[in-house]
């Protein structure tokens, strides 16, 4: 069995198929991600609840695209605009049910922090909505566990017709911490098509009023969520760590994507004509 490990051994660098598309570098965080980690924390008002997540189906932007808060409730809310040249958003729908399969493609993401992916039921197929993909990864200098279970965009609100007229993508999910029923939060990604490629939303609501214990809990376990949040949230990253950690990771895979998808995704393609 392959050891667990960042970057490709020796022997994957020879016999993975993936190998060619392993670039040990990740490039430098595009210019609003940096200024957003100059200006720091912000005001949680800034920054809408999950609750809100479907009016991003409306053009335009939020008051803030990049950045992070830390709202009264103990949660952290973080955003990332990632604007990705030559990516169209049904790559990016590939790619979640694609990468999930084996830790090989999996690293290709983020060469200096991702380890490990499964998907939980077993399967090899490229489906990731309904399933729940089991990680592990740095986030700054800690390595974390998680359980992303991938939910339809209605879910949180979107109307699946209208982001299909548009030409965009929305990936969500609930992180939970893998063997519990705690769900600590929401990720979201939205892919909208703009002239020469994507842009990339991403959104993270961590800790706060977005933990929950199982994915439809009953008042009492909705009261249990509740005073748990204290301790929950002391299991939350730190903000900048999680800002750095999606921006490097979506621009790096964004640079070979295209690529990526010509030579891997024809079951994709051909599932979609």
């Amino acid at each position: 069995m392959t050891q667990r490990l960042l970057g490709y051994a020796p022997d994957e660098l020879a016999q993975s198929p993936y190998a060619s598309f392993f670039n040990p570098e990740v490039a430098p965080l595009q210019p609003q991600v940096t200024e957003a980690l100059m200006i720091g924390p912000q005001a949680h008002e800034l920054f809408p609840p999950s609750s809100a997540a479907a009016d991003m189906i409306e053009p335009g932007y939020g008051l803030v695209e990049t950045g992070y808060t830390c709202p009264p409730d103990g949660a952290i809310r973080v955003f990332c605009l990632t604007h990705m040249p030559g990516v169209t958003p049904k790559m990016w729908d590939w790619w979640f049910g694609w990468h999930g399969c084996e830790a090989q493609r999996y690293k290709l993401w983020h060469p200096k922090a991702h380890i490990d992916a499964r998907w939980a039921d077993g399967r090899n197929d490229e489906n990731y909505i309904g399933r729940t993909s089991l990680i592990t990864e740095y986030l700054g200098p800690s390595v974390l566990k998680g359980a992303i279970g991938f939910v339809p965009p209605a879910v949180m609100g979107f109307n699946q017709d209208r982001l299909a007229a548009q030409g965009e993508v929305v990936i969500c999910a609930r992180v939970g911490v893998p063997g519990t029923a705690l769900k600590g939060g929401w990720l979201l990604h939205q892919l909208r098509p703009v002239a020469g490629g994507s842009e990339m939303r991403s959104r993270m609501w961590m800790g706060g009023e977005n933990t929950a214990l199982g994915d439809n809990p009953g008042a009492i376990r909705r009261g249990l969520a509740r005073a748990i949040r204290p301790v929950a949230s002391k299991l939350l990253p730190a903000p900048a760590d999680l800002l750095v950690h999606n921006a490097q990771e979506m621009a790096h895979l964004a640079s070979f994507l295209p690529q990526l998808f010509d030579e891997f995704g024809a079951a994709y393609r051909e599932r979609e004509a």
